[in-house]
């Protein structure tokens, strides 16, 4: 029989961009194995605070559940995570509150839900895709060598969550930083056999204001990684392309 005990649940709350903030205490029943997402779906059954107020239902943002779309980034005990894949057992070991805010480095759409617009931008910015004339048969395409997939795989497990901008101390109201997910994705789709027919477009869009030079080096981005992305590695690849195509891009055009 699972044990009887109760779940804390302190969340920073906020009706909308610049409304007023709040913290609201809940407690909810705990069950095995329980992650943050499960817990908020306790809250909404019954909103009502620890102390038995009834407050309107928490908003949140999650979709596939299983660490996979990205959706469900928010603070949760100051550290950026997956709501999804965050154990309460995990977090709260011994019944301490658990601690849950919206990321700050987006702007704020409703309580622990915000806006990430600014990362599917920065993709188009740097063209993250193959890019195909045409809708008819080309057949098939250049075969990927066995290395340069090993190579590619980890960094196409990127689900532009966030989490990498939320500890980035570059992306600030004061920089135009582009950030390590964007960038990381330049040297997957350089690897590509037939993406790297843009590399050059690619690079170029990273060598202006807010491109791959203004990164700080303070790794803080590689620690947070839900999917363990090499994003330092990449940032250091991006940088020596976009060095020799600042030196040796003329050569090309």
């Amino acid at each position: 029989m699972a044990e009887k005990r109760k779940i804390r649940l302190e969340v920073l709350r906020q009706d909308g961009p610049g409304a007023p903030k709040r913290r609201e205490a809940f407690a909810v029943d705990w069950h095995p194995r329980m992650n943050v997402i499960s817990a908020l779906m306790e809250i909404q059954k019954d909103p009502k605070t620890a102390s038995g107020s009834a407050v309107a239902p928490v908003v949140w943002d999650a979709c596939c559940l299983e660490e996979v779309c990205g959706a469900c980034s928010m603070l949760i005990n100051g550290k950026v995570r997956q709501a999804c894949s965050t154990l309460v057992d995990q977090v709260s070991p011994n019944g301490e509150p658990i601690v849950l805010a919206p990321m700050t480095k987006f702007p704020l759409v409703r309580d622990l839900i915000v806006d990430r617009s600014r990362m599917f931008d920065d993709l188009k910015k740097v063209k993250a895709w193959v890019d195909l004339d045409g809708s008819h048969e080309l057949g098939p395409g250049p075969r990927q060598a066995q290395e340069n997939q090993e190579e590619a795989y980890p960094l196409s497990r990127c689900m532009t969550c966030g989490c990498c901008l939320e500890a980035c101390p570059q992306i600030n109201g004061h920089s135009k930083f582009i950030g390590p997910a964007a960038i990381s994705q330049v040297r997957l789709f350089n690897l590509h056999p037939s993406g790297k027919m843009h590399a050059q477009a690619r690079l170029e869009a990273l060598m202006g204001e807010g491109g791959v030079a203004d990164c700080g080096k303070a790794q803080n981005c590689v620690e947070v990684c839900p999917k363990e992305i090499p994003l330092v590695d990449s940032i250091a690849d991006v940088s020596r392309q976009t060095t020799k195509q600042m030196l040796f891009g003329w050569l090309l055009k």
